[in-house]
């Protein structure tokens, strides 16, 4: 047998013992959004400490002016590729706890009618058990042959699911220490249960929210009616601007910067059977409404958007109040895509509104933060193959190169502060409910997804 043929039937062997150290980790309510388990979150970075120090890591917890980041190195640093992984040991909270049907800090195994099997409990998928997907291959390399075929830190952060509010701090204090070849990331899912993926691109973040402003107060409609400006009859106007009748943004400048999907990818698309009929009719919809000539998963990944999450103003009680409302508010959000930058776009918009303001009213912005650029991957660096052929060799299934419509800030951060790419490769299924009750991660993805790392370990410390 070859070396990697012993870790990987080392991984199938000590399944049970995996499980248990997940279950250990499961069962501490590292909540990081409520400060009432901020010891608890400190007892989860500990507990990983102690187990990479087992595992001949120097590990050590680092505090931060929240919840704790632990990092970690192998010891051995030879010549040759080094590689950051990145996974986050913070939880959603549990709410609301009547609709679980275990407590959700007491792991169990849910064995499902076709007999497949289910670990279910919080932070099970997202994202204790795909992060332990990595720390146990490293374990069963530790166990078979004594050290990693390439050299290995881990960053494992806290405080993930309140939006990193330490991290950009960390990483540029830590700047030297951190830098390594690429960046690996498990906080991504699968195309389907059978079918691995590397997410390659990720949308960006923009928000802002505004008030348009008119009169000095709320008018009565019959004495100011017609000869007042309304706010809402402003806004209402400005949101109808923002899209034609085929889905494109009306922005000038909003899509400079955004390619065109290429044609290699386009066809993996198409070819993957995603339907959406099924996808739209799941939530009452049957109609795709972003841009003509675009498949529903190119709008949902590979396009840019412009959404509005939120209109108030004026009187909301019960019944009727006759007014015109001072102002008029709402909330808005730009998903981007390729080369769009956050700064430009949010100035193409402002002045977008501004030109569309009448005499006799003003605007204010809020920005809100937690904005970041886009990512796409080089597909054809040569890591990305070596991940690709490793994936598609555990799961006898080539690989999928798939988007994601959310995003995933710590990847423009890798890009930014390390100047590292980064690689996404998850285990999570579209039906594990993360930040619902009865988050489950499937025991497949579990027991493949260590198996998966042990690979990928292998291929990228190969020349």
């Amino acid at each position: 047998m070859s070396a990697l043929d012993k870790v990987l039937s080392h991984v199938d062997n000590h399944l049970d013992e995996s499980i248990d150290r997940l279950f250990e980790l499961v069962r501490i309510e590292s909540i990081s959004t409520d400060p009432a388990y901020k010891a608890e979150c400190q007892k989860a970075a500990e507990w990983l400490e102690r187990e990479l120090k087992g595992l001949q890591f120097d590990a050590s917890v680092r505090p931060t002016p929240g919840h704790p980041m632990v990092v970690a190195h192998t010891p051995d640093h030879d010549a040759g590729p080094h590689v950051l992984f990145y996974g986050h040991y913070d939880v959603q909270p549990v709410d609301p706890l009547e609709l679980w049907d275990n407590p959700p800090f007491e792991p169990t195994v849910k064995e499902l009618p076709d007999g497949s099997k289910e670990l279910t409990g919080r932070g099970t998928s997202d994202d204790k058990g795909q992060l332990l997907t990595f720390v146990e291959a490293c374990r069963a390399w530790r166990a078979v042959t004594g050290k990693l075929p390439l050299n290995a830190s881990m960053i494992l952060e806290g405080e993930e699911e309140t939006g990193s509010p330490s991290l950009d701090d960390f990483l540029a204090t830590h700047k030297e220490e951190l830098k390594a070849d690429l960046a690996l990331v498990c906080d991504t899912g699968m195309w389907d249960k059978d079918t691995p993926a590397i997410t390659v691109r990720l949308r960006g973040m923009m928000k802002e929210n505004l008030v348009i402003k008119a009169a000095d107060r709320d008018l009565h409609s019959g004495g100011y009616g017609s000869a007042a400006r309304n706010p809402l009859h402003v806004l209402s106007k400005i949101i109808a601007d923002l899209r034609d009748d085929k889905g494109r943004v009306q922005i000038p400048g909003f899509y400079d910067g955004v390619g065109e999907l290429p044609a290699d990818i386009k066809k993996q698309w198409d070819e993957l059977g995603f339907d959406s009929e099924e996808f739209l009719g799941e939530v009452g919809l049957s109609v795709p409404a972003g841009e003509e000539g675009y498949s529903v998963l190119e709008q949902l990944t590979s396009r840019p958007t412009c959404e509005v999450n939120g209109i108030w103003g004026g009187y909301n009680g019960e019944g009727s109040k006759t007014v015109i409302p001072a102002e008029a508010n709402a909330k808005f959000t730009f998903r981007l895509v390729d080369q769009q930058e956050p700064a430009k776009i949010r100035e193409a918009f402002r002045a977008f509104i501004e030109e569309r303001l009448p005499a006799d009213c003003s605007v204010e912005y809020e920005s809100v933060g937690g904005e970041f650029g886009p990512l796409v991957v080089d597909t054809d660096m040569p890591e990305t193959q070596k991940v690709i052929k490793a994936l598609s060799d555990e799961w006898n299934k080539e690989a999928a190169l798939i988007g994601s419509g959310g995003s995933i800030p710590i990847t423009t951060e890798f890009r930014r502060v390390l100047g590292m790419e980064t690689l996404l490769v998850g285990f999570a299924l579209e039906d594990d409910r993360i930040h619902s009750p009865n988050e489950k991660y499937d025991l497949k993805s579990f027991h493949k997804g260590i198996r998966s790392w042990v690979r990928i370990i292998a291929a990228l410390g190969s020349e």
